[in-house]
């Protein structure tokens, strides 16, 4: 089992200090990965996103360029992107810089986003959110592959261009996608390496565990590793742990919720009590 924390860019980790003693923290004591959540804009009223509209939010991509000037082996996860919120090309440029500044420590989530709310802000139709993900995925692994990119969709399209550097990992870096509805799931076995699931019970992950299984035996990509990770809000233990070993689980992506002057010491708490146990 690998372990990642998440929650680097925002509440406590808002903070550049906070966030560089905890990501600091977490390299030292044993984690594989830290990773980013994305919000730009949380809706006051009816949110459906659990955590308070007032909390702040780094950039995801800049979070973890502070983070990789600061650190040396820890993998730089974003856990993960609304790929709707963005422009596919700035996207992939934004990455790639990460990628390749850090020696090749970039896992690449994405996922199709949730909340309306932010859609209206940046002007995004949230009706297509999944035609705009799943065109934004082959558009970026063009830019990331391709020497000279090519890509025709209804919401990117571009052809007759170089995009250098590519990414430091090569072909590209790993490509993690999140959700659990219907078409996240088919997404994440037709394109990825790795799929995210975020708040989950291991007992309900275990069952989409199989289930991404057989999806991915239906595509191309059939006979390749899909890479499990999961955020559960379960106890914690090394009964858990075992758990989601059986489940399928490869990465626990541990949270952390305590007071911002405990953080540091919590994550070293759980290299010591899960991490290197």
């Amino acid at each position: 089992m690998r372990f990642g924390l998440f929650g680097v860019n925002f509440g406590a980790c808002a903070d550049p200090a906070v966030q560089i003693r905890v990501a600091r923290a977490a390299e030292e004591a044993g984690f594989e990965s830290v990773w980013t959540g994305e919000h730009v804009a949380l809706p006051v009223r009816d949110n459906p996103v659990p955590t308070p509209a007032e909390t702040p939010f780094l950039d995801s991509i800049g979070a973890l360029l502070h983070v990789a000037a600061h650190t040396s082996t820890v993998k730089l996860g974003t856990g993960i992107l609304v790929l709707p919120h963005h422009n596919p090309v700035l996207l992939a440029k934004a990455l790639t810089t990460l990628d390749v500044l850090s020696g090749g420590r970039l896992i690449a989530g994405f996922g199709g986003g949730y909340a309306q709310a932010e859609f209206r802000a940046l002007g995004v139709s949230f009706p297509d959110r999944g035609r705009i993900t799943d065109e934004s995925l082959r558009a970026i692994r063009s830019l990331w592959t391709e020497e000279e990119p090519s890509f025709q969709g209804r919401f990117a399209s571009f052809q007759g261009i170089r995009f250098e550097p590519k990414p430091h990992q090569r072909p590209h870096p790993p490509i993690v996608v999140g959700g659990t509805a219907p078409p996240a799931l088919r997404r994440a076995a037709r394109e990825a390496d790795g799929w995210y699931g975020f708040a989950l019970t291991v007992e309900k992950t275990a069952a989409i565990v199989q289930r991404l299984r057989s999806l991915r035996a239906e595509t191309p990509r059939a006979g390749r590793p899909l890479e499990i990770s999961l955020t559960t809000f379960e106890p914690l233990s090394r009964e858990l742990v075992a758990r989601a070993a059986d489940a399928g689980v490869d990465r626990l992506i541990l949270f952390p919720m305590v007071p911002s002057d405990r953080l540091e010491a919590r994550v070293r708490a759980l290299g010591d009590e899960i991490v290197r146990a």
